[in-house]
């Protein structure tokens, strides 16, 4: 019987404690057939959507690239890769003629 990966840690050593999951490397502990919303990450662009892994966007403003003087321009298409929970550039994107980068989700806009 294969077990899901630890929601937290991302685990794959998780074992089973009479109805609940435990992760033994973040000590989580979960029962499977509960669905708790706190554990899912929430990031809304611009106007307010959610957005999910996968979702494609648009980039609202022109952005300038740190350390480079390359600019995204404003209507450039992205592919979400991940959304993250980190304050400053929530998603990890694969962004068309730049590459993969992080992007903060205020200034794209879902596709």
């Amino acid at each position: 019987m294969s077990l899901p990966p630890c929601p937290k840690c991302n685990s794959e050593y998780v074992y089973q404690d009479q109805s609940n999951l435990v992760c033994p490397e973040c000590a989580f502990e979960w029962n499977p057939n509960e669905v708790n919303d706190d554990d899912v990450v929430k990031v809304k662009d611009a106007n307010g959507a959610l957005l999910a892994d996968g979702d494609k966007v648009t980039v609202i403003k022109d952005l300038k690239i740190k350390g480079s003087s390359q600019v995204i321009k404003i209507g450039t298409k992205a592919l979400v890769r991940r959304v993250l929970d980190k304050k400053d550039h929530e998603l990890d994107c694969k962004v068309d003629g730049v590459g993969e980068m992080m992007v903060t989700a205020k200034f794209v806009k879902k596709a």
